[in-house]
């Protein structure tokens, strides 16, 4: 393994986990980006069978590929279709990742994992740091209303379904404040990798 740290991301629905990703990409990490690659292994003939199989034709778009709106409507509104959605798409997930971090050259900079439920699906074991990107409320459905359309009733019913916020915060390692200016951000993500990779590499 390299002495690369490995950096988890957590934090609230429309924090600002993707925009502090791309500074440390910026900084020559690589990023795993599970909510992406996850759409990508939607797309996969034997995961859209198995779509099919559980839910029928009304999870397809027009022209044959997954319907996400159709399939986050079902999942967010009951917890069993749900947790056999994750149970499907999660190994997949975790699977692409490793693959592609073994691939890479060992001389990285750091390893990012920037995934939804980092903790819930035990991830975070994977990681040296967990990086708690935090911002208020408003600035968060402000984010999700103009980039995705939801509104605070989907925030809200989103979040329920994750571990609370207050928990994600104290089982991480360091908090990232995300209430000011990109210039902010940059700078105090910057000042933290530094700080990480000051430390003395990992021994394996």
């Amino acid at each position: 393994m390299s002495a690369a740290p490995v950096i988890g991301l957590v934090g609230g629905i429309g924090s600002g986990k993707s925009a502090v990703g791309e500074i440390l990409a910026d900084l020559g990490c690589v990023v795993s980006n599970s909510d992406r690659v996850a759409h990508e292994c939607l797309e996969e003939d034997s995961v859209v069978s198995m779509l099919v199989s559980r839910w029928g034709d009304r999870v397809l778009s027009p022209g044959g590929s997954p319907d996400r709106s159709a399939i986050s409507g079902i999942v967010f509104s009951d917890d069993a279709e749900r947790i056999w959605l994750e149970s499907v798409l999660h190994p997949m997930v975790n699977h692409r990742r490793r693959m592609t971090f073994e691939s890479l050259d060992p001389n990285a900079s750091g390893f990012v994992i920037d995934a939804p439920l980092l903790f819930e699906a035990g991830i975070d074991s994977e990681c040296d740091v967990i990086f708690f990107v935090d911002a208020p409320l408003d600035q968060r459905l402000k984010r999700v209303v103009t980039s995705r359309g939801w509104s605070e009733e989907n925030l809200t019913a989103r979040e329920a379904r994750q571990m609370s916020l207050e928990e994600k915060r104290a089982r991480s390692t360091h908090r990232i404040s995300n209430d000011g200016s990109i210039e902010d951000l940059r700078r105090l993500v910057v000042d933290a990798f530094a700080r990480i990779r000051s430390l003395p590499p990992r021994t394996t």
